[in-house]
């Protein structure tokens, strides 16, 4: 079984959930190729060649490719596909966004969000907010794949890197394009690759709260910043902090939950955390309940207590 997996990149460089869907892709046995394609893409394609595992980096350059616009990239993996088995890409916003396309072009079930393979044809998955783990059997000729990240191992860095080929753009339906972006600069880690993430619920009650208690222990602790869906649709945080069903999957070493309740809907984005912390001054509240360390008390004191912690531990 040969497989491709869609690069998730910015033309300069390669997210990390690329290596975690190529980890995915090796469990369906037989050769692993990476497709990157964009603008200017060398660098990410060189990086994509040094991932362990990988027998081919196939490069493809256009103006259509440099934003990973979602029909002219689905048109380039559907041309590709009779060269191969499994079609992958992570469940990031880019596969997302591509991947039920190729599925349509192929007339093919899309296996959404892939945690384990039990076999070539059998596939396990979440449903309902990550409560139920669906085994699912697929008889496709080709399977297409989203991959969730947080449930796989990054592949490590290759000793001897992969050749790249460069394909030849494919014509594709011009009905989007790029009109512009606005990307929030950060110097703290990006939310889905932290090690480290601390996050605030409705509890804050103001975007001022958000500034005064979770930002500077976020800095402290070198983490990036979450929030409740609640949290984000009451103002108080920006949309991209969402963790959990309809926003962001994180699996960070250490994920600190303030003022959060811990609805299924947040559950669902952060409970493979290796190292879960709640603070809540309700202590009915059902985050304790997937919480490995929980603290019942008012996070205006608490907060403020754990940053002089640390400030006296350095």
């Amino acid at each position: 079984m040969t497989s491709l997996v869609l690069a998730d990149h910015d033309n300069a460089t390669l997210k990390e959930a690329t290596a975690k869907a190529v980890a995915a892709a090796h469990l369906l046995g037989g050769d692993v190729h990476v497709l990157v394609a964009g603008l200017n893409c060398g660098p990410a394609a060189d990086a994509a060649a040094g991932i362990d595992g990988v027998a081919k980096v196939l490069r493809a350059e256009a103006p259509a490719y440099e934003h990973l616009l979602p029909e002219p990239v689905a048109a380039l993996m559907a041309s590709l596909a009779p060269g191969y088995d499994a079609l992958l890409a992570p469940s990031t916003t880019n596969g997302k966004n591509v991947m039920p396309r190729v599925a349509a072009l192929l007339d093919v079930m899309q296996i959404s969000d892939l945690m384990n393979v039990l076999s070539p044809d059998t596939f396990d998955r979440p449903i309902f907010a990550g409560n139920i783990i669906e085994t699912v059997k697929s008889k496709d000729a080709k399977k297409v794949f989203t991959v969730r990240p947080t449930a796989f191992h990054a592949a490590g860095q290759a000793a001897t890197a992969a050749p790249i080929e460069t394909v030849s753009p494919v014509e594709a339906p011009a009905i989007s394009a790029f009109v512009g972006e606005e990307l929030t600069k950060s110097e703290r880690p990006e939310l889905t690759g932290a090690k480290i993430v601390v996050s605030g619920g409705r509890a804050l009650q103001s975007r001022e709260n958000f500034a005064k208690y979770i930002e500077p222990l976020a800095e402290e602790l070198h983490a990036a910043v979450g929030a409740s869906r609640a949290a984000v649709d009451a103002g108080y945080a920006p949309n991209d902090w969402q963790v959990g069903q309809t926003g962001k999957i994180v699996a960070p070493e250490l994920y600190i939950a303030i003022g959060i309740s811990g609805a299924i809907q947040h559950l669902a984005g952060m409970k493979d955390s290796k190292v879960i912390v709640a603070i809540n001054k309700d202590a009915d509240a059902p985050i304790f309940q997937v919480a490995d360390y929980g603290l019942v008390a008012d996070l205006y004191t608490a907060i403020p207590e754990l940053e002089q912690a640390l400030a006296t531990a350095k």
